[in-house]
């Protein structure tokens, strides 16, 4: 079983010609992701009950993601754009962000749970922040620990307090990716590759075996004890770059738990991960993020489709690799 802790959310697009609603959350597409790459996943997150949180409920069970949650009497979060005639855009967001009792359920709710991941403003928002870091210092022990701050400058603008709480989470994760304009936003003027570097080495033997960077159209780059690979991002048509993150973060851990390195019995072997290995995943996750990209919305590949692309499985040999 994978666990994914993290906000839901409806994202209300306002244009002159109307308004389209499409369902979001950075945790959320990531749930998704790894259920369409075919595994068990749970969804602990909120949403109310009206018509957005339905519209959250029923995106969730056509991917089969389970969620152990029921919808609480808050409002569902929405981030809504105005999107004037000149095509600028200008958001507002009303955003609910608790989980109220969860520290008492989490022994039965991660049970059999091998990887938990969390990110974005479920670890920077409170009250709920508290309630994520306590869920996962309580996993810690006995799970992969996953994290992409995602971050949100929009709404998190006190870049201290975002860089203190994302460097609580990478300190506690194994596994961490984040895009360059996190890293620029988060540590101004230095070198991103090098802050990548930095997060490495947080949380001493217990903090991350691999940072991860994606870099758009730069292709990713990520990094271990082993050193440091990069690969090429796929040639696409990009119809929009909407969940294109997130379908990689979900690639990545998918290729993770498929070379059985997921659960703590392999934190000692997912930190001694050789640079072949790494590579292999990178490019896995690469894939799974041009098909994303090369569709509108946050629309995730299925396994069938990497399949039906002559993409590997990312615990197989990729293009000459051992």
């Amino acid at each position: 079983m994978l666990t994914v802790i993290g906000e839901a959310l409806v994202d209300v697009v306002q244009r002159s010609s109307g308004i389209e609603a499409h369902v979001g959350g950075s945790p959320l597409n990531v749930a998704v992701g790894l259920a369409r790459l075919g595994h068990p996943v749970q969804f602990i997150g909120r949403f109310g009950e009206d018509a957005y949180g339905d519209s959250i409920a029923a995106h969730l069970r056509s991917s089969s993601v389970m969620v152990p949650l029921p919808p609480d009497e808050n409002p569902t979060s929405v981030a809504t754009a105005l999107i004037d005639d000149d095509g600028a855009a200008s958001y507002t967001f009303d955003l609910a962000w608790e989980l109220p009792g969860l520290s008492a359920r989490l022994p039965f709710m991660l049970q059999g749970t091998s990887l938990l991941h969390t990110g974005s403003i479920a670890t920077m928002l409170e009250p709920g922040a508290a309630e994520v870091l306590a869920a996962v210092e309580h996993a810690h022990p006995n799970v992969t620990v996953s994290f992409d701050p995602n971050c949100r400058p929009s709404i998190i603008q006190d870049r201290e307090f975002a860089r203190a709480q994302v460097e609580r989470f990478v300190a506690l994760a194994d596994v961490v990716k984040a895009s360059d304009e996190d890293l620029e936003w988060l540590y101004p003027g230095a070198d991103v590759l090098e802050s990548a570097r930095g997060w490495l080495r947080l949380g001493g033997s217990g903090g991350p075996a691999v940072v991860v960077v994606t870099r758009g159209a730069d292709g990713p780059w990520g990094v271990t004890a082993a050193g440091a690979v990069q690969v090429d991002a796929p040639d696409v048509e990009v119809a929009d770059t909407v969940g294109a993150g997130d379908s990689f973060m979900a690639a990545l851990l998918s290729g993770i738990v498929d070379r059985g390195l997921a659960g703590a019995q392999n934190r000692d072997e997912l930190h001694a991960m050789p640079a072949e290995v790494l590579e292999g995943l990178l490019h896995h996750a690469a894939r799974a993020a041009a098909i994303t990209v090369s569709r509108p919305g946050a629309n995730p590949p299925t396994r069938a489709e990497l399949n039906a692309l002559g993409v590997p499985e990312a615990g197989a040999s990729v293009e000459g690799q051992p």
